[in-house]
């Protein structure tokens, strides 16, 4: 032991006990001082970040977007209203991962469209971070299912309840309710950011869009307590949103499905109008297309499917189809002519079939090759004459023509309030000056007369004008809001028409003229549309018929058969009309691209729809009647 005792170095020892010793003092001190730097740093210097933080975990603010306000026809039944559906929304604050990481891997659960993700982005700019912007705007069943069984995985994402735009009459009022679809970065720049938060939807196109500041109401707030994972526990604090104002429509859903299913196969339109208040009874663009395809965003697939069909499903023809008038313009030419007093009414022209200008050897032709014979004003409208215009155009001049058709709106915007009208062209020297830097022929005058060359107009501006002479010259401006709902206070505020300046003549027996030839067109023998349309009449209508020629055809004497001429080639057909003559309640305008005759095509539609509203309107006023007849019997 002894020995032992000298081998060892105690003082060797003792020294290298005691820097192990400070060693491991000072390494705990600098933990210690380490973790009271932590502390002071969290508790000191982000003591308002994470109280912030923590309050958020606790309570959280969300925006309550507005139920959009509804939309009615005239007797009530919807043309547009809410369903429900779930979105899928993502906190941009709240992913664990980086939001293109979490869209990928949601993308395995539910599908995803590039479409939706470009949306997506282009509103997750204009969205503070702590707020849900939705990646999916209407999730099925089996979706949300997915969803909630792979919650955990995704925090920062959550299903919201909401609703969704539904459109009950589909493809028969597609162009004239039109319909929402979800907000673009450039619709933001229009709006105004305080109103649309929250919202994912907006007004693009028809009555969805034009009304869009009515129908879309104000956001609300809501204080809810959340989890650490941020899903909601309980609501706080409420401040409901005000929803948008419904809207009842001038529009007669059952009379729109008439005009639509009139049209049968073929391509057209079909406006009718009310022409004691310029309230539109019936719009029709067919063929149409389901607006619900556009609510939740159309796939790349549909919409290639829509542009490339060769009908044109998404061309509005009652606002933006600008057709040749072609015979429907001579009724307007003619109270033109009777007012410049160039021609007699009762003084017969003959009509050999066609004219010639001075040093020409062109022929202008009648539709009837062989001639109409010897005819006055109203036998020229009742059988189309088109020889008898022809020479009534050469009096008239073109600047009358002109005139006188500006005077009944063609050529100018009727001011309907519905978006993307066309104006058609009424031309004049100044027009083709402007346009085409030529000077103006004699032979284009005589083309125009008859409602042909550069002359174009909208079905919609056809059904305006012949309400103007359904009125003898006081019309109102279309229009297709009949009244608004404010759903806080209930009450119910009429839309109140406007007057246009009315046309007021030197003459007015001129309006009987006119009105009385429009008459024998439909019930004289030698009538257009006589056969067509005139048969078993309960009431008298007063029409023109007009085929608009889209092609130049030879010049042969005798006129080219329909059936050998493409499709493509044949003429538009086209009639205006209104009725009863004496107390007009309807006057419409129909247009049948590419049919043929005017008095065989279009006439029929025409009549279909008249009938099918006046029939109404009787068996309305029948119903009334009997109820109050029953009403009184109660009381009495």
């Amino acid at each position: 032991m002894a020995a032992d005792d000298a081998i060892k170095n105690h003082a060797a020892e003792r020294r290298l006990f005691l820097i192990r010793t400070v060693a491991a003092s000072l390494l705990l001190l600098t933990l210690i001082g380490m973790l009271i730097a932590r502390v002071v740093y969290l508790q000191v210097y982000k003591h308002g970040y994470y109280e912030t933080r923590s309050q958020d975990n606790r309570m959280r603010v969300e925006v309550v977007p507005p139920v959009r306000g509804l939309i009615y026809d005239r007797h009530g039944n919807l043309l547009a209203n809410n369903q429900p559906a779930y979105r899928l929304e993502i906190v941009p604050e709240q992913v664990s991962d980086s939001v293109k990481s979490t869209i990928a891997r949601l993308s395995k659960i539910v599908d995803i469209s590039k479409a939706d993700k470009q949306r997506f982005y282009s509103r997750e700019k204009q969205t503070p971070s702590f707020r849900g912007t939705p990646i999916r705007l209407s999730l099925n069943q089996a979706e949300v299912a997915r969803f909630e069984v792979n919650r955990d995985r995704f925090p920062g994402v959550d299903i919201r309840a909401g609703l969704t735009r539904n459109y009950p009459l589909g493809k028969y009022a597609s162009h004239l309710v039109g319909y929402v679809g979800g907000i673009t970065a450039s619709d933001l720049d229009g709006l105004n950011k305080k109103r649309y938060r929250g919202s994912s939807h907006i007004g693009k196109a028809g009555v969805e869009l034009s009304y869009e500041s009515r129908l879309h109401g104000y956001p609300g707030s809501r204080v809810v307590e959340t989890n650490a994972a941020g899903r909601a526990l309980r609501q706080l604090d409420m401040h409901p949103a005000t929803a948008g104002d419904s809207l009842v429509l001038t529009v007669d859903s059952a009379l729109q499905k008439v005009a639509y299913n009139a049209l049968g196969d073929q391509d057209g339109a079909v406006v009718a109008l009310n022409p004691n208040t310029g309230g539109v009874l019936a719009m029709v663009s067919k063929p149409g297309y389901n607006p619900d395809l556009f609510v939740n965003g159309i796939s790349h697939a549909n919409y290639r499917r829509l542009l490339n069909n060769p009908h044109k499903p998404l061309y509005n023809r009652a606002l933006q189809g600008q057709y040749p008038p072609g015979s429907t313009i001579k009724p307007f030419m003619a109270i033109g002519a009777l007012e410049t007093g160039v021609i007699d009414p009762d003084k017969k022209v003959w009509c050999p079939g066609y004219i010639t200008l001075p040093g020409s050897n062109h022929r202008y032709r009648d539709w009837k090759r062989s001639g109409q014979g010897w005819i006055n004003l109203t036998q020229a409208i009742e059988r189309s004459s088109d020889v008898y215009f022809y020479k009534l155009g050469m009096k008239l001049g073109i600047d009358n023509i002109h005139r006188y058709g500006s005077m009944f709106g063609f050529g100018q915007k009727t001011g309907i309030d519905l978006p993307r009208e066309n104006a058609g062209i009424m031309p004049s020297r100044a027009w083709k000056h402007g346009n085409r830097h030529l000077p103006w022929y004699p032979g284009e005058t005589l083309i125009t007369v008859i409602g042909q060359g550069f002359m174009t107009a909208t079905p919609l501006q056809l059904a305006q004008a012949v309400s103007e002479i359904a009125e003898r010259g006081h019309a109102y401006k279309p229009h297709v809001l009949k009244a608004w709902k404010d759903p806080q206070t209930h009450t119910t505020t009429d839309y109140k028409p406007k007057a246009l300046p009315p046309i007021e003549l030197k003459d007015k027996r001129h309006w009987d003229i006119v009105i009385n030839a429009m008459k024998g067109v439909i019930d004289n023998p030698h009538g257009t549309a006589h056969y067509y349309v005139g048969q078993h009449l309960k009431y008298p209508i007063a029409g023109k018929s007009g085929s608009a020629q889209v092609a130049d055809l030879p010049q042969n004497e005798v006129a080219p058969d329909l059936d050998s001429i493409p499709h493509r080639l044949r003429e538009h057909a086209l009639f205006i009309a209104f009725a009863p003559i004496q107390h007009p309640k309807i006057a419409i305008a129909v247009l049948v691209e590419h049919g043929g005759g005017g008095s065989s095509v279009a006439g029929p539609i025409a009549r279909r729809v008249i009938d099918s509203y006046l029939d109404s309107l009787s068996n309305s006023k029948t119903l009334q009647a009997n109820q109050s007849g029953n009403k009184t019997g109660t009381d009495s």
